[in-house]
């Protein structure tokens, strides 16, 4: 299967600012040398040495993951800003998509009004949660006056699949699971197996919630997963202050990954207040931290800051 992020920012959207964009030209500006500028070979080895902080961007949407199957079907992980881009952007033939909620949030559904297949007639929409009346959750932020378009004005042919905690379903060639996760309201973490590899999705977890049998029951979907997408919005000062606020550190997260077995961990969910300096620190912190003494279950483990764009074959 193949995962690329759409959205990756928590609780709302956060374009780039002014500011922002200003200060990385400076920082570049900053660390040019005259051999950097003596010919076109220089110029490119300079850019490639720049820290990835300054020429890349972790990106401003909310959470939407899109999964390519093997046997070609399209999967969408919750429909934050993110899922506008998919629309605009993806080269995907498809007009059947199956979407999963992890919860209903803001963040996590706010893309719908502005997905432009949500308006095409050949659009076959299958939604799944573990929540009976989902669709009527969604259709609530398209009602006047919040929006000038109805819910029930659109035109896909919506099929609703109700999800029960801990019960495999199987969608085409892929084994689908969910379990309850400590947030406010609750979340669902998702587990998709394909062809012997396993994907897990958990955005908005708050790891230090868990009580023992969820720990137990998240440790089995999760154990062995290939690549795990899991919330990592707080600092540990952050974590501290903003307790039952429903999400996690990156250095929980790496204790928690390799507890399972995990092989690859992206951090997810990333604080709007952050810019990309801040998130690839905190990247940084993580990685350093699962090679530290103080690390505990030290397997090896591969750890990466989910940014918009990125594609990965598990």
């Amino acid at each position: 299967m193949r995962v690329h992020f759409w959205g990756v920012r928590g609780s709302v959207p956060t374009p780039m600012s002014s500011i922002q964009l200003r200060n990385k030209i400076t920082a570049i500006v900053q660390r040019i040398t005259p051999n950097d500028l003596k010919d076109e070979d220089s110029r490119e080895k300079f850019i490639a040495n720049l820290p990835q902080w300054l020429v890349s961007t972790v990106g401003g949407n909310t959470a939407c993951v899109e999964i390519a199957t093997r046997d070609n079907q399209t999967f969408l992980l919750d429909a934050g800003t993110g899922l506008r881009e998919f629309g605009r952007l993806s080269d995907n033939p498809s007009n059947e998509f199956h979407m999963f909620f992890s919860h209903f949030h803001w963040d996590h559904i706010q893309g719908i009004p502005f997905w432009g297949n949500f308006y095409d007639k050949k659009t076959v929409l299958h939604i799944y949660s573990p929540w009976p009346f989902s669709v009527k959750i969604l259709a609530k932020q398209m009602s006047f006056p919040y929006f000038p378009t109805l819910f029930s004005a659109s035109a896909p042919t919506i099929h609703f699949h109700l999800m029960k905690e801990g019960v495999p379903r199987q969608v085409g060639n892929v084994k689908v699971t969910c379990i309850k996760m400590p947030h406010p309201g609750a979340s669902y973490s998702y587990s998709f197996e394909e062809n012997g590899k396993k994907f897990i999705y958990a955005s908005d977890v708050e790891l230090t919630e868990m009580d023992a049998k969820t720990k137990e029951k998240a440790q089995k979907l999760f154990c062995n997963a290939d690549m795990l997408v899991l919330d990592a919005q707080y600092t540990i000062e952050e974590l501290l202050r903003k307790s039952n606020w429903g999400h996690s550190n990156c250095c929980h997260d790496v204790d928690f990954a390799r507890s399972c077995g995990v092989k690859n961990l992206y951090l997810f969910h990333h604080e709007p207040n952050y810019s990309d300096k801040d998130i690839f620190n905190l990247t940084q912190t993580a990685r350093w931290y699962a090679e530290s003494d103080s690390a505990p279950q030290k397997s090896k483990i591969s750890i990466f800051a989910a940014c918009e764009g990125m594609d990965i074959e598990v």
